[in-house]
């Protein structure tokens, strides 16, 4: 049986924002029940450099988003 590491869920965000830092975007997470129904927990956002941003996804999975990113590895899990 194949052990696997664990990666915080900080960390992990970490990870996803330097990612996407390249793309101009980054990994928000909601703090308002209005926000988390509207647009989930986590959601993606393009950085415009004016007021408001531009919502890119909604309702991301920070543990899929970071295997298709390349930053969360096979032996790796999110605690």
């Amino acid at each position: 049986m194949r052990k696997t590491v664990p990666v915080s869920h900080r960390a992990l965000i970490q990870r996803i924002n330097r990612a996407l830092r390249d793309k101009g975007e980054m990994l928000k997470a909601a703090r308002s029940p209005r926000v988390t129904d509207e647009l989930g927990s986590h959601f993606v956002v393009r950085l415009t450099g004016k007021r408001s941003n531009i919502v890119t996804q909604r309702h991301a999975d920070i543990e899929a988003l970071g295997r298709e990113l390349g930053v969360l590895s096979e032996w790796e899990h999110v605690e």
